[in-house]
């Protein structure tokens, strides 16, 4: 089993899940609330890799971080290397390639508010800020939880975008996807299995939790 791998898995979904979550909460609040006729085209734009292959999505990636693109220009003016085959680059094209999986779950959850309960707030003299911090967001919780859970253990188990940005590099780059794969080439069947079947038990806990924490919260306030 390598280890090394898998925690490379672990690493990059945690670093991916909690930048997500910073990104996603401000824009998510933006897309549920505002009334601009036109964010159709940015909800378009944030759910395009759920139906766009990996490959192509990791094609352009790479082409955006490597020594010609504008994202690894700037970066090797700063660092003195490109993003393409390094696991910041890694963290980049994971960000955009997981996204919809922590912006929608928190626009369901956003949506589904009682409005008047913003209403009330707002007309007691609280800012927007506030309103969102006291309110909105611990009434949103277990969408906040199913928006990092998703956006982790889609990282988790990414194929296409990493071997596409970041290649097969050992200990940079080599994610447990990648590993599985080499393995399967290699016709070692069996360790390939053993890195799979742990895996698919890892992201089973994972979205069985989530589901379970959803129903324990939900239900208490179903049966009032």
């Amino acid at each position: 089993m390598n280890l090394d791998a898998l925690l490379l898995s672990f690493r990059l979904a945690a670093v991916v899940s909690t930048i997500l979550l910073i990104l996603a909460l401000p824009l998510a609040y933006w897309l549920a609330f505002t009334c601009w006729r036109g964010k159709f085209l940015l909800e378009s734009v944030v759910a395009l890799p759920l139906v766009l292959p990996p490959t192509v999505l990791g094609f352009y990636a790479l082409i955006a971080l490597g020594p010609r693109g504008p994202l690894g220009r700037l970066w090797q003016l700063l660092f003195g290397h490109t993003l393409a085959f390094t696991f910041s680059g890694l963290v980049i094209a994971s960000i955009v390639y997981s996204l919809p999986f922590a912006v929608q779950p928190l626009i369901a959850s956003f949506e589904s508010l009682d409005r008047r309960l913003l209403d009330a707030s707002s007309i007691l003299g609280a800012s927007r800020v506030r309103t969102f911090f006291r309110i909105i967001l611990p009434l949103s919780w277990p969408g906040v939880v199913t928006a990092i859970v998703l956006s982790f253990a889609h990282t988790l188990g990414e194929f296409g975008v990493v071997l596409m940005v970041g290649g097969n590099l050992p200990g940079i780059t080599r994610t447990v996807s990648i590993d599985i794969y080499d393995r399967v080439q290699a016709l070692d069947f069996a360790a390939a299995n053993h890195m799979a079947l742990l895996l698919l038990a890892i992201s089973f806990v994972v979205l069985a939790g989530v589901y379970g924490l959803n129903r324990h919260v939900w239900t208490p306030w179903i049966g009032k």
